[in-house]
């Protein structure tokens, strides 16, 4: 928490992903099938359990991310869109986000929110996705630093 007062970065961040998760709104047409053409059947089976907001979420994050790394493998691109998956588990919405992330991992659903990467990596291990894939959900691998930037632009 400490370290969140001192970083406005962190800070900007928050407030531009809250102001995008209030409409509802599904991704266009055109995004999902993008989304569809780097997902496993099984790794879909996940992604369309993502809010709507989730999904668009996944979708900018995951296209930046080709932009910052023009080489990157389907399963890199995987790792991208699912890369918060994990918060499935946890069933906040966008308030219940915000609580938690100014409370901490207080109780069974924010703890789940806090721990959300190493939900979501498991998630998609039980689901066969690629190492690769695994390594992004979790928060590391040779493509983390993009992924970052992507996720935090």
């Amino acid at each position: 928490m400490a370290s969140m007062l001192l970083n406005p970065v962190k800070w900007w961040h928050l407030i531009a992903r809250f102001v995008s998760s209030l409409p509802g709104t599904p991704p266009s047409v055109a995004n999902e099938i993008w989304a569809d053409d780097h997902l496993t059947k099984g790794e879909r089976s996940l992604w369309v359990q993502l809010s709507n907001q989730d999904r668009r979420h996944s979708i900018a994050v995951a296209q930046r991310f080709v932009e910052d790394r023009p080489d990157a493998t389907v399963p890199e691109i995987a790792g991208a869109l699912l890369h918060d998956v994990g918060k499935i588990e946890c069933r906040l919405g966008t308030f219940g986000r915000v609580v938690g992330t100014l409370i901490g991992p207080r109780g069974k659903r924010l703890a789940a929110y806090h721990d959300h990467e190493a939900i979501g990596a498991e998630m998609a291990a039980n689901v066969g996705s690629e190492v690769a894939t695994i390594e992004l959900i979790a928060g590391c691998g040779p493509a983390i630093k993009s992924l970052n930037r992507s996720d935090h632009a």
